[in-house]
Parts: C-alpha cells; sequence; structure tokens
C-alpha cells in the first residue's frame, strides 16, 4: 500500500460520514505520488496525516433573537486547518447545507489554495447553519452579533482572518466587525471584504469574479487561444458569477447564463449585468425577475430540470464557468460540455466538479483550471485589504485590479510549470496541488514538531 492509500484508507474510517472532505482529500492526494516518491522527507514527517488533521476546530452554539421574539439556535464553526505559512485566512459561510465536514473541505482546499497565491496566509474556514434567505436586516444582525460573540476569542489580525463566503456579503460583514470592534475595543483588519468606509478594499468584491477570467486569459493565451468574442456559460448568481459576467464583457467574451436555487437564464444577447445585479444586489430576487426586465431572455425553473442533471452545462459554449457552489458539474455535465465544443473550464466556485468530471476534463486535454488555482483571487486580493489595513492606506482599484492580475498569471505559470517538471504538461490539477503542497509541507518541516 502506498503512502497516500495508506492515509487515505485512515481517513475513510474515521471520517466516512464526511464525503465533501474525503472527496477534496482523494483528488489532492491522488497528486501527489510524484512529488511523494521522490521525497522520502515526506513519509517520514508524517506530513499527509498532519495537514489532512485541522490544528484546530471550535464548535459552538450561536442563539439569536427573531423578529417575532422568539428564540432561535443554530451552530456555529470555525475550522483553523494550517498555519504553516502565515495566519489562518478562508471566508465564513452561512447556509443550511454547511456542517463540519463541509468546512473541512472548504478549510483544506483554502490551504493550497492559499499557498499558490505566493502571499503569507494560511488556510480556515468557518460558518454556521444559519439560512439568511428571507430573514431581514435587525435578524441578520443579531445573528451575526451572536456569532461573533463567541468568534472573537480565537480572530485576530495576526492570528485568524475570515472573509466572506456564500451567505456572507459586505453586509454581515460590516455587523461582523462591529461586534467584533465593540468586544475587542480595537481597530484592525481581522476580516476582509469590509465596507471601504472603514478598511475595506477596491476591487475586493470583484476579486473573484475577475480572477477566474484572468486565469482562463492565462491558460488561452499559452494555447494562442483567447475568451473575445466568444460563447460563455456562467452557473450561479451571487458575487462570483456576476463579475465573472462582468468581466467577461468588459474583454469582450459573451455570458448567455447565469443560474440559482430556483432556475436558469439563458441570455442570448448576453447577460445584462447591470440588470443581474440589480435583481440579486438590490431586490434580491429570483433570476426569473430577470426575464421580466430582459425581452428575450429565457427563463426556465429548477422544477424542470432533468433528475441528475443541470441544464446550463448543455448550452453550446467555448468555455464553462461553474461559480455556484460546490459538485454542481458531474460527469455527464463535463461529457456534455465537451461535445458541444467546449474547450475551456475555469472553476469560480470550490470544488464544482465531482472527481469523475474532473478526470474528463483532464483526460480530454481541453484548458481545466481547478478551482484551488482558479478562484484564488478573492483570498489574494484579501490579502491585498489585509496589507492595506496594516498600512493604514488605501489603494485605487487600478493599482488592486493590476496585482490581482499579476497574482492569477503567477499562480497559472506556478502550477503550469510543475505539472511540465512532474512531465505531466498542461495537468494543472497535479501542477497546482504539488505546488501548492510543497511550499505548505517544506514549511511544516522546517518548523518542527
Amino acid at each position: 500500500m502506498t503512502y497516500t492509500e495508506e492515509v487515505m484508507a485512515k481517513l475513510k474510517s474515521q471520517y466516512s460520514y464526511e464525503p465533501e472532505f474525503l472527496q477534496a482529500v482523494q483528488e489532492v492526494l491522488g497528486s501527489l505520488s510524484p512529488v511523494l516518491e521522490k521525497n522520502e522527507k515526506y513519509r517520514k514527517n508524517r506530513i499527509l496525516e498532519r495537514l489532512t488533521e485541522p490544528e484546530r476546530t471550535i464548535g459552538f452554539r450561536v442563539d439569536w433573537v427573531d423578529d417575532a421574539g422568539n428564540i432561535q439556535v443554530n451552530r456555529g464553526w470555525r475550522v483553523q486547518f494550517n498555519s504553516a505559512i502565515g495566519p489562518y485566512k478562508g471566508g465564513l459561510r452561512l447556509h443550511p447545507s454547511v456542517n463540519l465536514g463541509v468546512l473541512k473541505f472548504l478549510g483544506f482546499e483554502q490551504i493550497f489554495k492559499n499557498s499558490l497565491t505566493g502571499l503569507a496566509i494560511g488556510g480556515a474556514k468557518g460558518g454556521s447553519d444559519f439560512d439568511p434567505k428571507g430573514k431581514s436586516d435587525m435578524e441578520i444582525m443579531r445573528f451575526c452579533q451572536s456569532f461573533m460573540n463567541e468568534l472573537f476569542r480565537y480572530i485576530g489580525a495576526t492570528i485568524d482572518v475570515p472573509a466572506g463566503d456564500i451567505g456572507v456579503g459586505g453586509r454581515e460583514i460590516g455587523y461582523l466587525y462591529g461586534r467584533w470592534k465593540k468586544l475587542t475595543r480595537s481597530y484592525e483588519g481581522v476580516l476582509t471584504g469590509k465596507n471601504i468606509l472603514f478598511g475595506g478594499s477596491l476591487a475586493r468584491t470583484e476579486a473573484t469574479g475577475y480572477g477566474v477570467v484572468y486565469f482562463a486569459q492565462a491558460m488561452l493565451a499559452d494555447r494562442k487561444e483567447n475568451l473575445a468574442g466568444k460563447t460563455c456559460v456562467v452557473s450561479g448568481a451571487g458575487n462570483v458569477a456576476i463579475y465573472c459576467c462582468q468581466k467577461l464583457r468588459q474583454i469582450g467574451a459573451l455570458p448567455v447564463t447565469v443560474t440559482d436555487s430556483r432556475g436558469m437564464i439563458v441570455d442570448p444577447d448576453g447577460i445584462n449585468v447591470e440588470v443581474l445585479q440589480k435583481v440579486k444586489e438590490v431586490e434580491r430576487a429570483s433570476l426569473a425577475r430577470y426575464a421580466e426586465l430582459v425581452p428575450g431572455a429565457k427563463y426556465t425553473p429548477a422544477s424542470a430540470y432533468a433528475e441528475g442533471r443541470h441544464p446550463v452545462w448543455d448550452v453550446p459554449c467555448f468555455a464553462a464557468f461553474p461559480c455556484a457552489t460546490q459538485n454542481e458539474l458531474n460527469l455527464a455535465d463535463a461529457q456534455a460540455l465537451i461535445k458541444n465544443g467546449c474547450k475551456c473550464v475555469a472553476e469560480g466556485a470550490n470544488m464544482p466538479s465531482t472527481l469523475e468530471a474532473v478526470h474528463d476534463f483532464v483526460s480530454s486535454g481541453i484548458a481545466y483550471g481547478p478551482a484551488k488555482a482558479a478562484n484564488a483571487g478573492g483570498v489574494a486580493t484579501s490579502q491585498l485589504e489585509m496589507a492595506q489595513n496594516a498600512e493604514m492606506q488605501s489603494w485605487t482599484f487600478e493599482e488592486v485590479d493590476k496585482k490581482l492580475k499579476q497574482i492569477m498569471d503567477n499562480i497559472y505559470k506556478n502550477a503550469a510549470d510543475t505539472a511540465r517538471e512532474f512531465g505531466r504538461p498542461g495537468n494543472l490539477v497535479m501542477g497546482a496541488n504539488i505546488a501548492g503542497f510543497r511550499k505548505v509541507a517544506d514549511a511544516m518541516i522546517a518548523q518542527g514538531i
């Protein structure tokens, strides 16, 4: 039994009830054999066992009062996974699907994503099974304040710096930061994604969506291709999807789809980003509202989907940008994309493709950017926000955007060069995993037990 097989077998016996975490670990460990075979030091120092177990897992009760005066109880967590190369860094997710296994998968992915940025940030993730949908501003504020009443003990500007994720945008970050500041009597950059009025960074809102497009451009440039004039499909309708569409429009590409949990829009004239922002950021409405505002756009409710399939991946395209959530794209979806002529997939969400879909993309030879590389723009810009906070300065949008593009170009180059080093040119899954792993693992060894 190889070292990776030995570790994977043990994890499956320990955490059989955490399928997302096991999937994330298997995806990474499946790529590491070449570097592990060359370096006995990783097995000698039990790096895989140490890397797959969080340094610290914090769980707590979050009780809050709704507008009707009823007491509600949710669960909250912070998984501080690895701090070998910097303070813990990773988002907070508020969604009914959140559990410890989901947060462990996200935190584990964050280790390698953050390593790939080249910046001094470790991996973490946190959140709650609280559902912000349908809640008033006051209910969300009360929840966030109660959540921070517990979390504040474990975070700090050089300890752990949370950010936003699904269900956590500027409003939620503001409430969380306000409570943290009151509890600690301190004004520091302990959260990122803040309002520009109190330490936020320009271009942070756009960063993940812009970054995934920059990564796709870097992949395609190596193949003497580009996105200009090309049809693209995008899933999701949150922060990442909106600004992915915006950047695609800016470079002359044509994004024709967006999706949410209730349905899908196909707009053959290209997604109108201003209308999309109005529907999702201002009105917080279903995408059915987009179809009401844009003549020619077609709305398909989720109730009409075939079981086990999402019709967004059946729309013919040159490039696909999965920007919704984990495991939204399966093997049948991958096969449909490739059959319809898709030449590029860049992942804006965390682990949006199943393992089978990933293998299909890699074996087909298309330009495939795995999430830990392609969607690192958000956390990279969060670190740029941390740098601005430390200096008590604010950079221009253009400065931040330029640094973001450079970081994404460097991530691609690092992953591509590493893939070539190990005899698998073009395999960015292997390249990203090994490049991210070596930096963290070597730092862990250098710091001792």
